[in-house]
């Protein structure tokens, strides 16, 4: 949450939500790209040409496919399909989640599909007893992402 797609609402959202120093989540910085981890996945990114990006994060088992109204071509056919191999259902991003993700940035700097999935299910961190079931679900996905 700390990439340049209205990071700024994404603030003002997290920050009310009492989000507001660094924690192990939802915080979304000072401001956009100031954390390593984050400038080395925009840099990376910025060195390829990827036709669509995976973003995994772990809760609810649910595919997130849209940032706003971005529409790029085949996002939502991919998103079906991600959807019937992992048995994860496809969802817009509720309001409160739909800005400065690496999804959001991706999408509206280069118009093409990116998706965040939200693997398992119950409180974070996910206990490691449920590995083989996500790796389960996931797998169709990885491989279908891998050949568009």
């Amino acid at each position: 949450m700390q990439f340049p797609a209205n990071w700024e609402e994404a603030k003002r959202i997290k920050y009310e939500q009492g989000f507001n120093k660094p924690a192990p989540r939802d915080f979304v910085g000072y401001s956009p790209l100031t954390e390593p981890e984050a400038l080395a996945l925009y840099y990376f990114t910025l060195n390829h040409n990827f036709r669509l990006i995976l973003s995994y994060h772990t809760q609810g088992e649910v595919i997130f496919w849209k940032y706003l109204d971005f529409n790029p071509a085949d996002s939502l056919i991919i998103g079906q399909e991600f959807s019937r191999v992992s048995g994860y259902a496809l969802e817009n991003t509720p309001y409160n989640s739909s800005f400065a993700g690496y999804k959001d940035w991706f999408i509206s700097k280069y118009n093409k599909p990116g998706y965040t999935i939200e693997a398992g299910l119950g409180e974070n961190p996910l206990p490691l007893s449920q590995f083989d079931k996500i790796y389960s679900d996931n797998l169709g996905i990885l491989v279908l992402g891998s050949i568009q």
